[in-house]
């Protein structure tokens, strides 16, 4: 290790468990989130006779991939998951993220999810103690506008309210739009795509965050994957294909991945934002961005995806009602901080059973890449 390195490892906050500190009324204001999410599963369950996922509900792909861990990474990222070079299988699921099947043509974040297979070691959760998977959730965003379990209480009770009506996706919308000049407002930019992904950027192109902090080993950390090949690097934070928006605006997000994926390959790169400073860089309140000039994301591995078909009816069916994933499926050295994540914790695991259960169809964790149809 040279100078540099422990002069930076020196900077880095050390995990413990004094990290995280419990707010006013949290555990009265989780439940209560958690039973109004659950009235609105029902009804969105009487509305399609099919129960989709509370948040991130339409898929836009399923695909398949390899992550390779970085060699000789130096010892504040070689942690947990990252301590050894290493290649993994992955199934990827992008998603857009409403708890609806809205048209394509609505604005609104996306997500990248990312389920690692082969992961040896005991897991956070009691009911996957013995799986073989880690999952990462990562959104084009990097806060969360509702950084604490009472801003999300706030929230859900106004889709809540507005279920029925086209209120709902305004005041999700809102609240986005609000998070967003926030966030212009400390960068200094109107329009960095790094930052927020204007609407119409292309699905391939974006990065995506944690947004939340994680554990990372020894360390805290927030997460981001961003393109590194040129053939998606290109595409940060340009539109897409206007005729195609026009001429499939229910779904042109969907046939945009199937389309790219029919013949090329795509290398993305994972990388790790170290928190430096507690008071700057917090976990009990997702909706402060940590800034890169305070902290750096740093590259640990590379995710690589070979052309391959997307969207196929097995794939489709596999990913929305076998597969769940969920940032608690992981390690213990990498599980989600914050009262934020510690609610969704809750409602995570209250959605997928109720989602499970509704469409007779049991949540599975894979053991090999080759349970993903073709």
């Amino acid at each position: 290790m040279n100078k540099q390195e422990k002069d930076d490892i020196k900077n880095y906050v050390r995990y413990s468990d004094e990290i995280e500190i419990k707010q006013p009324n949290e555990d009265e204001d989780s439940r209560a989130v958690v039973e109004s999410m659950a009235r609105v599963n029902k009804i969105m369950f009487e509305r399609y006779r099919h129960a989709v996922r509370d948040a991130h509900a339409k898929n836009h792909g399923i695909l398949r991939g390899e992550l390779e861990i970085y060699d000789n990474l130096p010892e504040h990222l070689a942690q947990g998951l990252f301590k050894e070079p290493r290649k993994y299988p992955v199934i990827i699921r992008f998603s857009t993220a409403p708890g609806m099947i809205e048209p394509d043509k609505k604005s609104s974040q996306r997500g990248m999810a990312i389920k690692i297979i082969g992961v040896e070691g005991e897991k956070f959760l009691d009911e996957d103690r013995d799986a073989l998977t880690q999952d990462f959730l990562l959104v084009n965003y990097p806060i969360i506008p509702t950084g604490t379990v009472k801003d999300y209480l706030d929230q859900q009770k106004k889709v809540e309210e507005y279920i029925n009506t086209p209120e709902l996706f305004q005041s999700v919308q809102g609240a986005m739009l609000v998070a967003g000049r926030k966030i212009k407002n400390l960068i200094g930019k109107e329009d960095d795509p790094n930052h927020f992904s204007i609407p119409g950027s292309h699905i391939l192109g974006d990065r995506y965050f944690s947004m939340a902090a994680i554990r990372y080993g020894d360390y805290v950390a927030k997460i981001s994957i961003a393109p590194k090949s040129e053939n998606v690097a290109s595409l940060h934070g340009k539109d897409m294909d206007e005729d195609l928006i026009k001429n499939e605006p229910e779904s042109f997000l969907t046939t945009i991945v199937k389309n790219f994926f029919e013949n090329q390959t795509a290398v993305y790169e994972l990388s790790a934002q170290l928190c430096t400073d507690i008071e700057k860089m917090p976990v009990e309140d997702g909706s402060v961005q940590w800034m890169e000039e305070d902290s750096p994301f740093q590259g640990i591995a590379s995710l690589t995806i070979h052309p391959q078909n997307t969207f196929s009816p097995a794939r489709r069916v596999y990913g929305d009602d076998v597969l769940s994933f969920n940032p608690f499926h992981c390690l213990p050295e990498h599980r989600p901080l914050g009262n934020i994540m510690r609610v969704r914790k809750l409602a995570y695991e209250t959605s997928s059973k109720y989602r499970h259960h509704m469409n007779s169809s049991p949540r599975v964790e894979p053991i090999s890449i080759d349970e993903l149809p073709d």
